[in-house]
């Protein structure tokens, strides 16, 4: 990562942003020593006063751990702190900004239970049981969007896939969530068989990954989505104000 000497935004919110992300997508495992302040200098090309600041970011979000003569270590078993609070934007008000209105044609709704990997990320243990959503989607003139939604299933939630056609986070503010944090990462990769029989593309087509991690902390709920879009059918824009 290079971070921006010229964003408004802090080098060291930068950085623990990057470092954050290295724990969500299990890059950093949970125990691993992270790198040494040293080296992380050498990695973000910053300050030892700078790396500080971050490292001491996430431990105040529980996520980080300093242990004497040993070094920073991923903490086990981690849960962010409610401190950065954010505006997430669906797939419909994405669409809807742009012009489009949003269409869902067809919804799977599948009771199952976390592994290791959704038990992180979802904050629950092992075994859990959870809700699996898979919707594709797109827009009036075309279908481009498959997505993969994670929760744990210890509300009420409906079982109907007609109940997920519209916006996702619509359904949740009734049922008293309101999500106000997120994380996203996007690579370009290529898709597998089920990507390519859910979008109606080739192997070789190029598809967007887009991963979101959205939380309220306070109600526990987290979400867990993998995004999958046609790549000659999207443009992802950031809102940089």
């Amino acid at each position: 990562m290079k971070v921006n000497n010229q964003n408004a935004y802090p080098l060291y919110a930068q950085i623990a942003d990057d470092m954050r992300l290295n724990i969500q997508t299990e890059k950093w495992q949970e125990g691993e020593r992270i790198p040494t302040e040293m080296e992380l200098c050498d990695i973000y090309h910053v300050s030892r006063i700078t790396v500080r600041k971050a490292i001491d970011e996430l431990m105040k979000e529980n996520l980080l751990i300093r242990e004497r003569a040993k070094g920073t270590f991923v903490k086990k078993s981690f849960q962010e702190e409610e401190n950065h609070f954010t505006i997430v934007k669906g797939f419909t008000r994405e669409l809807q900004e742009r012009g489009k209105h949003a269409k869902t044609v067809h919804i799977e709704v599948e009771v199952s239970h976390a592994d290791k990997k959704l038990s992180k990320f979802l904050n629950c243990q092992v075994g859990d049981e959870i809700l699996i959503l898979k919707r594709i989607r797109g827009d009036e003139e075309s279908v481009f969007a498959y997505f993969i939604t994670y929760i744990v299933n210890n509300r009420d939630y409906s079982l109907e896939a007609k109940d997920y056609y519209a916006s996702f986070y619509d359904y949740l503010n009734t049922k008293g969530i309101s999500v106000n944090q997120k994380r996203e990462y996007i690579e370009a990769i290529a898709p597998n068989r089920d990507i390519q029989k859910r979008l109606k593309i080739k192997e070789v087509d190029p598809v967007l990954k887009r991963v979101r991690f959205t939380s309220q902390v306070s109600q526990g709920f987290y979400e867990y989505t993998e995004c999958f879009y046609i790549g000659n059918k999207y443009r992802y824009y950031l809102d940089l104000t």
